[in-house]
């Protein structure tokens, strides 16, 4: 049996047993307590419990977020409780106790600070109702926590069990806990009658007049029969509670009612006539009931207690009475010798405190005491005499013996060192045997040690630090926080003077004292009591402006300095109070606990006082927690609260939402006269989050409208302006709505206010069912009209497949006559499945083995569901997968997971199978489609339909062939898909037109589940590509860029491995005004996506600005001459179409006459990459692209004469299909810079004219000629050029990062390559990293050239702005380089939440894990060694992943393909070391290969080439070779 070693464990051990819900109390969610370890281990575990009918619940809660409260929703359904928490949050809670007083909750509290226990917050609660039991060992700690659990089911009471912690921990070790034992003293019986009472209806806030009592059934005896000797009559106690309201009583049995009925007299008799009584418990209940619980213990155990506890002889005439840590007086005392003056002293303590039952203890107390010494451990006295001392006389100084009582004198027990035990108690003695003891005597130190201080101090989560620093970003020395936690106030408590109600108390204070400062300065200029007559004109000045900060903060230096100089008394007196001279921004923090009724009175203190005073209040909760859901807690919104009152200004925000919103909400509330309130959302579970927890938390509560972002300026109808400013943008017309059906706005155009709850959580629900149904009932009615047999298809789809298939077998069903419906898995009502006759169901695989999101709340409730009944359905099911996605043999359960695990589950339910589980795999040679075509034909079979003749031909899936030749080039229906408000997407086929134009539909996948689950669709936005040639923007430019971020975007830039801009974010109504904009700055964003040339990529070249203008030029001619012809960018974006001056010319009817001369109507089979490399530098990845032009320098080595030709590289995979893999690019030879770029358009156009436009995923140009040769493809475009290539010139690649810091070039002009960690440029309240660049933007006289590997260099900057240029970066910290040179060399895609293709987060995880190995790095000497990583989050290559040294590419959620031995120079493709790992096995290998390479690495060599020369992994030498040798070979599927 497992061994206890602490009273903590012992204690945890019992609730977890003894409860349905443990509220384990912490310091923080992320810091344990003396509890909560064991706890969440026993719950992780899923450990039974005794009491609850699963698992017992255990929830977190933080200690100062009046975490009592959120007992009352469980109590009151039935459940039983424990809290085990320490004795901190006791005084707070007492409006709580007296209630909880009155149900079966037990509070298991840790007496702190540790080592120096305090008693007094149990003395200070002693009235409030509870019962009171106190533990000294560890034995008696587990053995009183089960007492506790016992007492308060059979007596329906609360129970508070109180011990220090410190006092047992030396005690040896005890066996864990007897189930049976624990079992028996619980009485289960007694346990499920008190989980059924149900008490939901009452209210939290209002006195529900529930009383814990007993009922009596007493039996009055007739005349005639035999009675035994005793009593008349006899009663039976039910130990129940009850509430005093008309609803009937309810009665429990108990181990009460048996032990006493077995005490008393019994009655034999003819007939009785009863009667039942019921009344509140007493203390004589209390006190049998304990007892016989004890008793229980006793007899099963041996170990005996009771109320009052002595030890020592029989013959003592001194006694020590303890409340407090008895452990060094019982080990000192039990070690006395004869000798010794306390030798013959007895002990006393209370094991039952409350009800204080003062006869025990003059029973239990010899006779021949004489004198008792009363000692109290507490700290805080608030009486001349102790509680403790007051109960004993009462005891022991009423009643009949009153006067032979013996001595008792008070005593206040301080901290007392083990060395100094038995000097203490000689102390104790020599005062008890004085002929005049003194009372309250101290005995030991004051001082507590300094270990002892709590762990339940106040301090501030981590992650809210972004909102103390926008704060000091803004404010800056303005800025005065009143209840800031490191503020000093004499004779204050930091946890006093930390909170809101004291920092609005000193705030007050402060303006008094300005105030009468303001009028001291006015008196003095009135006076000529100065030396000169300056400083009065210097202070009537400020005196008129002294209420304004502005005005105010730049006049008061110079008064200041005039003071000085005067010398004068009255200059002296006022310079005393100089810092009044600023008016400062004052603010207090408080938390979301102001949102209850226990803090919501600061609130309305704050507001109702009309002082200018600024309140933030942060809310942690996050949407989805469960405490959301607990109507119980009342949460009010504090935002409509303030709001209700009219004077004050009132914002939400929401830092990882809008930073700018932030900002602008906290200058606005400062600016404002009066009191402001800015709710602020900083969602998280635990206080050490990760940023991206936070944020993922943070765009869900504000896209579904639980967190609104807005403004309420009051002062602003004055000006003719609307009060309410709405900023949760994407989502404004939604949220008007809810806010509408929630009376709000009503409460803003002055009307009545009605304070409407929360969106309830059910809403979405309510919604997705109604729209199941309308589905459905649409189906029906459609299919009505038709013949032949039903056949319902159901699909659940992530990357379209399954859905694609659903679709086409629900036609072909058709065609065969049936009644076909076609449907997603979730848009599927569940109750109407047992009514089907046919049902085919289609699945792809997501994750590991999961089902898509559109299947998996139907497969939840069929998996969960016993009570449908499909013994008249058929079904069959077809699943897709990968069998080769999960390598390992102990993953292969894994393939096509959900189609077999759907199978088995409908068969379990009754289902007749008319065809076996049909698997598709994508390792066959036709992909899923060869596991299809032989799975269908059994189908029509079962069906009876196989043999239908006259079948219609089936036409062809269309294809992005289709589409473009289709789309009157490129115009498709984008013009009418834009201008349709109904939704926010464009149909399938314009999405894939707009990539043409430079933008992408997207949608948040963090929000996906959730907005689906409010029935609403998903959170569509566009990302923006511009084409930027060679990354060269102006500052003008970039100003432009920046302002279409923050007003058409999410407020970030992205600088891409495309070396260009990026938005995302942008919602489909601004689609049109954000392209304008781009236009308006001179660029564009025509053919940034698409089959058709790209962006056209260029080294930065810093240090050679002659030579990087003759390459830029060349780029621009190539970017220029390769563009489409088509007009339709012109008119779908730029036109006005509503001016009659704007209308189009159409030629020939309705068709629009264009042309593309290069392209043709069907453009490219797939996307077109050129880039221009410029030895020694290799930073553009010249071997990744279609086409890679190594620069090659003239005779004198200062200016361009041609380019070296690569072809055929690419990056693009799919994971696990050998037929696609990355390639480098293959050399053509040499050409002059004059024609190179008719030589990339005749390249072009062969693979114009021949690559494959019939499968995508072979239709690069890497296919192309791996297909042809290189041989032949570059004869062919030798054919169309009429000329030939030259044999290559030689050149050398020394690198593929970029240089940072200040380089000049040949003309004495400056350059910064600054590091911008993956390319996003935001703000954040650690970085304002994008206000800084949009002020160097602002006096920036060169240019801005961004680097492909995400980077950003600040180009011709002149000697005489360099200070101008460093002061800036200085200020915002943009100038700081002090990274690892693995970080400097890392590089991500954007991956989640927008990329559609990603399959695990990208940009949002690298960084995290880079931090994980830095302390590696440093530890082996490698910190400033550039190593190359890349990470993606699916196989496609956008951070040109195949190249790095090590390379992360994203399989699923969580889990990575690991690739080493790329080349360092970007020559040289990695291969595959494992696949599908997670952080944890990530870690696990590149920690020990990193010492290695430290270790064992030879001069020079480059990490990519030392994983080869060690036999990790072999060297890729071509494309073709990726898939071999590679050093976790993927194992045959099933």
């Amino acid at each position: 049996m497992a061994s206890i070693t602490t009273a903590a464990e012992a204690v945890a051990r019992i609730a977890y047993l003894s409860s349905d819900t443990i509220l384990s109390v912490q310091p923080a969610l992320s810091t344990h307590s003396e509890f909560s370890k064991h706890l969440h281990s026993y719950s992780s575990s899923r450990l039974p419990g005794l009491v609850a009918k699963e698992v017992p619940e255990v929830i977190a809660i933080r200690h100062n977020v009046d975490p009592l409260l959120s007992a009352f929703k469980p109590l009151r359904s039935g459940k039983l409780v424990s809290v085990t928490t320490s004795s901190s949050i006791l005084l707070p809670s007492i409006p709580h106790l007296y209630k909880l007083a009155q149900y079966p909750i037990v509070l298991h509290v840790a007496l702190h600070p540790l080592n120096s226990a305090d008693y007094s917050e149990i003395t200070a609660i002693r009235q409030s109702g509870f019962v009171f039991l106190h533990s000294e060992t560890l034995q008696e700690a587990q053995d009183i926590a089960l007492s506790a659990h016992a007492l308060a089911i059979r007596l329906g009471k609360g129970v508070i069990h109180f011990f220090d912690p410190a006092n047992s921990a030396r005690d040896n070790l005890i066996e864990a806990e007897d189930r049976d034992l624990v079992r028996k003293i619980l009485d289960l019986d007694s346990v499920r009658a008190a989980q059924l009472r149900n008490d939901e209806s009452t209210s939290l806030y209002v006195d529900d007049g529930r009383r814990a009592t007993v009922t009596e059934e007493t039996a009055q005896l007739p005349t005639e029969g035999s009675i035994e000797s005793g009593s008349a009559k006899t009663a039976s106690r039910d130990i129940a509670t009850e509430k005093s309201s008309t609803e009937g009583t309810s009665s429990v049995g108990s181990s009460v009612r048996e032990s006493s009925a077995d005490s008393r007299q019994t009655t034999s008799s003819v007939t009785s006539v009863g009667s039942t009584i019921t009344r509140p418990v007493t203390s004589d209940d209390i006190y049998e009931c304990i007892t016989s619980i004890w008793a229980q213990i006793a007899r099963a155990t041996g170990r005996t207690y009771r109320v009052f506890e002595y030890t020592g002889p029989e013959d003592a005439e001194s006694a020590l009475f303890i409340f407090g840590s008895t452990g060094l007086f019982v080990d000192e005392l039990g070690e006395a010798n004869s000798t010794d003056e306390f030798a013959n002293f007895g002990l006393v303590t209370a094991r039952l405190y409350r009800p204080w039952i003062g006869s025990r203890l003059s029973q239990l107390l010899p006779v021949s005491i004489r004198r008792i010494a009363v000692l109290e451990q507490i700290r805080k006295k608030t009486t001349k005499w102790g509680p403790v001392l007051l109960d004993i006389l009462t005891s022991l100084r009423s009643g009949p013996a009153a006067n032979a009582s013996p001595l008792i004198v008070g005593h206040q027990l301080v901290y007392i060192e083990p060395a100094t035990v038995r000097q203490a108690i000689r102390g104790i003695f020599q005062n008890l045997s004085s002929p005049t003891p003194i009372q309250n005597l101290e005995v030991g130190s004051s001082e507590r040690p300094q270990q002892s201080s709590s762990q339940y101090a106040l301090t501030q989560p981590k992650v809210e630090n972004a909102y103390m620093k926008i704060l000091d970003q803004v404010f800056g020395e303005r800025l005065h926080v009143a209840n800031r936690l490191d503020a000093a106030h004499a004779g204050i408590s930091a946890t006093i003077a930390a909170s809101p109600e004291f920092g609005f108390g000193s705030l007050l204070a402060r303006h008094d004292h300005r105030r009468r400062f303001i009028g001291e300065v006015k008196t003095a200029a009135a006076t000529h009591d100065f030396v000169t007559d300056i400083p009065q004109s210097w202070l009537s000045k400020w005196a008129l402006s002294a209420e304004d900060a502005q005005k105010a903060n730049v006049i008061a230096p110079d008064v200041i300095s005039r003071l000085s100089n005067d010398g004068s008394r009255l200059a002296s007196t006022l310079l005393e109070s100089k810092s009044l001279f600023f008016k400062e921004s004052q603010w207090l923090i408080g938390s979301d606990a102001w949102a209850y009724d226990l803090g919501n009175s600061g609130v309305h203190h704050v507001i109702a006082s009309g002082a200018n005073v600024n309140m933030l209040i942060i809310d942690s909760q996050p949407w989805s927690e469960r405490a959301a859901a607990d109507e119980a807690r009342r949460k009010k919104d504090i935002g409509l609260y303030a709001m209700h009152f009219g004077n004050a200004y009132v914002a939400s925000v929401a830092v990882y939402s809008s930073y700018t919103q932030v900002l602008e909400a906290m200058i606005e509330a400062d600016e404002f006269e009066g009191p402001s309130v800015v709710v602020a959302y900083l969602p998280y579970n635990k206080e050490d989050d990760s940023p991206l927890t936070v944020l993922q938390e943070t765009k869900k509560a504000v896209d579904l409208g639980y967190w609104p972002l807005y403004r309420w300026n009051p002062t602003k109808e004055e000006n003719g302006e609307p009060n309410f400013s709405l900023d949760s943008e994407r989502i404004k017309h939604e949220l008007e709505e809810f806010l509408r059906r929630d009376n709000h706005l009503t409460q803003l155009m002055n009307r009545h206010p009605k304070f409407a709850a929360n969106l309830s959580e059910s809403y979405g629900t309510e919604v997705r069912a109604l729209q199941k149904r309308k589905a459905k009932d649409a189906y029906n009615t459609l299919l009505e009209s038709l013949y032949g047999a039903p056949l319902t298809i159901l699909f659940a789809s992530d990357n379209g497949n399954a859905e694609s298939l659903a679709k086409r077998l629900g036609n072909r069903g058709k065609a065969r006559g049936l009644k076909t419906m076609v449907m997603a898995m979730d848009d599927y009502p569940l109750e109407d499945l047992p009514t089907e006759e046919n049902v085919v169901m289609l699945t792809s695989t997501a994750g590991q083995g999961e089902f898509p999101q559109n299947g998996r709340s139907f497969w939840d409730a069929v998996k969960d569901t016993t009570e449908i009944d499909l013994s008249q359905v058929k079904y069959a099911v077809f699943a897709l997968g990968d069998s080769h996605y999960w390598p390992r043999k102990e993953d292969k359960i894994y393939y096509n997971k959900p189609g077999k695990d759907l199978d088995a589950r409908i068969a379990f339910l009754g289902g007749k199978r008319l065809a076996d589980v049909g698997l598709g795999d994508d390792q066959d040679p036709d992909s899923y489609q060869t596991g299809y075509t032989e799975w269908e034909p059994k189908l029509w079979q079962s069906l009876g339909v196989d043999n239908v003749e006259g079948l219609a031909e089936e036409p062809p899936p269309i294809t992005n062939e289709d589409i473009k030749i289709e789309s009157n080039f490129l115009r498709g229906t984008i013009a009418e898909g834009l201008a349709d408000t109904s939704t926010g997407a464009i149909s399938a086929s314009d999405q894939q037109l707009t990539k043409f134009h430079g933008t992408y539909m997207q949608d948040d996948r963090d929000l996906r589940d959730e907005r689906k689950a409010q029935g609403l669709e998903p959170a569509y936005a566009f990302m923006i590509r511009c084409r930027l040639n060679g990354g060269v923007a102006t500052p003008s430019q970039w100003l432009q860029m920046d302002s279409i971020s923050s007003s058409y975007g999410n407020e970030t830039m992205k600088l891409t491995t495309r070396q260009t801009f990026q938005f995302h974010g942008v919602v489909k109504s601004k689609l049109k005004s954000a392209m304008r904009g781009i236009n308006k700055a001179l660029m564009t964003t025509i053919a940034a996506c698409g089959d058709v040339n790209r962006n056209v990529m260029v080294s930065p070249l810093p240090t050679r600005s002659a030579f990087h203008r003759d390459v830029h030029q060349v780029s621009a001619r190539i970017s220029d001459h390769l563009l489409p012809s088509t007009t339709a960018y012109h008119e779908i974006w730029l036109k006005d179409n509503d001016s009659p001056d704007e209308k189009q010319t159409k030629v020939g009817g309705d068709a629009i006459v264009d042309q593309e001369p290069l392209y043709g109507p069907t453009y490219l089979p797939r996307k077109f990459k050129i880039t221009i490399a410029v030895p020694p530098h290799n930073d553009t990845d010249v071997y990744a692209h279609d086409i890679g032009l190594i620069a090659i320098k003239d005779a004198s080595g200062k200016r361009l004469e041609g380019f070296n030709v690569l072809v055929g590289g690419g990056m693009g995979v799919t994971h696990n299909n050998k037929k696609t893999y990355p390639r480098t690019g293959s050399m053509l030879g040499y050409f002059s810079a004059s024609q190179i770029h008719l030589v990339c358009e005749k390249i072009m156009l062969v693979q114009r004219d021949h690559g494959d436009r019939k499968n995508r995923k072979h239709a690069r140009l890497k296919y192309t000629i791996d297909d042809m040769g290189v041989d032949v493809f570059r004869a062919k475009v030798e054919d169309l050029l009429e000329d030939q290539f030259k044999e290559p010139r030689p050149f050398e690649f020394k690198s593929n990062i970029d240089t940072f810091g200040w380089q000049k070039d040949e003309f004495g002009m400056n350059h910064f390559l600054m590091f911008i960690e993956n390319g996003r440029v935001e703000d954040t309240p650690e970085f304002s990293m994008k206000t800084c660049l949009r002020e160097i933007a602002k006096v920036h006289q060169g240019d801005f050239r961004l680097t492909p590997n995400q980077h950003l260099c600040l180009s011709g900057v002149p000697d005489a702005q360099l200070d101008t240029i460093k002061g800036l970066l200085k200020q915002y910290k943009l100038d700081n380089l002090h990274f690892s040179g693995l970080r400097l060399s890392s590089s991500a895609c954007v991956a989640f939440p927008t990329c559609g293709l990603a399959m695990a987060e990208s940009e949002r995880y690298l960084p995290e894990l880079i931090t994980k190995l830095e302390a590696c790095l440093e530890e082996n000497g490698l910190k400033q060694d550039s190593i190359v990583m890349r990470m993606t989050g699916c196989p496609n290559g956008c951070a040109r992943p195949w190249l790095a040294e090590v390379a992360f590419v994203g399989k699923a959620y969580g889990a990575y393909n690991m690739y080493l031995g790329g080349g360092y120079h970007g020559q040289r493709l990695n291969k595959l070391y494992r696949s599908s790992i997670g952080e944890e096995e990530i870690l696990g290998i590149m920690k020990p290969l990193l010492r290695r390479y430290a270790l064992e690495r030879r001069e020079g060599e480059r990490f990519g080439d030392f994983v080869i020369r060690i036999g990790m992994v072999k060297a890729t030498r071509e494309g073709k070779d990726f898939h071999e040798n590679v050093a976790e070979e993927e194992s045959e599927g099933e």
